[in-house]
C-alpha cells in the first residue's frame, strides 16, 4: 500500500482557533482511493516551516503529499514558496487543472498559486485552504497519481 500524507498549513488551525476542515476531506480522499493515510499533520503558515515538514514527510518515504492551505494571497500565504525548495521538478500541469476546474466553479480559484511537482519517489501538490476546493481537487490530483508514482518507480506507461 502507498503511504500518502496530507499537510494543512493554516495559522489559526495551528493555533486551535478554528478545526482543520480541509485535512479530513484530503485524508478520506486518499484513504477512499487506497492509499495509507495517517490524519493531517496540521503546521502554521510560512515557506520555512513548509520546506522543512515537506522535508520530513518525504524523508519519511511518503510517496503522494497533499497540502491545503497557503495558496492565496494573503502576506502569510507562502506554501507555494516552501514547496518550490523541496521539489525537483514542477508538474504545471496539475496546478494548471486545479485552477481551470476550480475557476469554472468560483472565479477566485484563480487567485490559487499553488503547484505541484516530483522531488525523489514523491509528488506534491498544493491545494487550498477551503473544504469545497479540497473536496473538488482531490479528483484530479488522484486522477494522476498513480501514474506519477508509476513513473517514478521507473514503471512503463500505463
Amino acid at each position: 500500500m502507498i503511504v500518502a500524507a496530507v499537510l494543512t498549513v493554516s495559522d489559526r488551525s495551528a493555533a486551535g482557533i478554528r478545526e482543520d476542515a480541509a485535512g479530513p476531506v484530503a485524508d478520506a480522499a486518499l484513504r477512499e482511493a487506497g492509499f495509507a493515510c495517517a490524519d493531517a499533520v496540521i503546521i502554521a503558515d510560512g515557506a520555512d516551516l513548509v520546506e522543512r515538514s515537506l522535508r520530513q514527510l518525504v524523508d519519511a518515504g511518503i510517496r503522494l503529499i497533499v497540502t491545503s492551505g497557503g495558496t492565496g494571497v494573503a502576506p502569510r500565504d507562502q506554501t507555494p514558496e516552501g514547496t518550490v525548495r523541496v521539489i525537483e521538478r514542477q508538474l504545471p500541469g496539475i496546478a494548471e487543472e486545479l485552477r481551470r476546474s476550480g475557476a469554472a466553479l468560483k472565479p477566485a480559484a484563480m487567485l490559487t498559486r499553488g503547484i505541484a511537482g516530483v522531488t525523489g519517489r514523491a509528488l506534491i501538490v498544493n491545494l487550498p485552504g477551503s473544504p469545497k476546493a479540497v473536496a473538488e481537487g482531490m479528483p484530479i490530483v488522484l486522477s494522476v497519481a498513480p501514474h506519477v508514482l508509476d513513473q517514478l518507480d521507473g514503471e512503463d506507461h500505463r
